[in-house]
């Protein structure tokens, strides 16, 4: 099971990091799959980084095996949509790029990638989509997958051509402007339109 992420998916987000270049293509990572977080289990910071940054995400599940699939036929190849959080050791992702290296410890460590329950797709329009995450009852990230630079079927496509898709794996499809940092004690909603996704804490 691999989890795939996209990164730089959102015009907004990319200013925020002060990045003014939109991507030619995908920009693409993975996560092991003991960064995985289910059940509104809470997530403890960890010693390691002084800022842990949240990114909230939509997810897809892939339903079947797929190679070099076609950008009009990958709707066939996912079936359900949840709501992820991409956690982000951001004070060693700006030490690791600054040195021009390979940043998957800030992206991939253990617990850095809670995800919520999954979603029938056929219940939502998954390029005009509603998420958002409150800490603390506060609303802080809000975003529509219309935004996206690149649209749901074109990542399936674009990954495809390097990895195999396998049943189970998790696509996350890049975060909206409004990232930032969490600390112990804070609480974490996040929905996809009216519908509340993930319910934890930050120990």
């Amino acid at each position: 099971m691999k989890i795939i992420a996209v990164g730089w998916n959102y015009a907004e987000h990319n200013k925020e990091l002060n990045r003014i270049n939109i991507p030619e293509h995908p920009v693409i990572f993975m996560k092991p799959e003991t960064a995985l977080v289910r059940d509104n289990k809470p997530f403890y910071l960890p010693n390691f980084s002084n800022r842990i940054e949240y990114e909230t995400e939509i997810i897809l599940r892939i339903s079947k095996m797929g190679k070099n699939i076609s950008a009009k036929f990958a709707d066939r190849y996912y079936d359900a949509i949840g709501l992820g959080i991409d956690f982000t050791a951001r004070d060693l992702q700006n030490e690791f790029k600054a040195k021009g290296a390979p940043w998957e410890i800030c992206k991939g460590f253990d617990n850095s990638a809670p995800i919520s329950a999954f979603l029938p797709k056929e219940e939502f329009d998954i390029n005009n989509l509603n998420f958002s995450l409150n800490i603390n009852g506060e609303e802080v990230q809000q975003g529509n997958t219309k935004d996206m630079i690149f649209k749901v079927n074109d990542i399936i496509a674009y990954i495809s051509q390097f990895f195999t898709l396998k049943t189970g794996d998790i696509i996350f499809t890049g975060t909206p402007v409004g990232v930032g940092p969490v600390k112990i004690g804070d609480h974490l909603e996040g929905y996809i339109e009216h519908n509340k996704m993930i319910d934890f804490s930050v120990c």
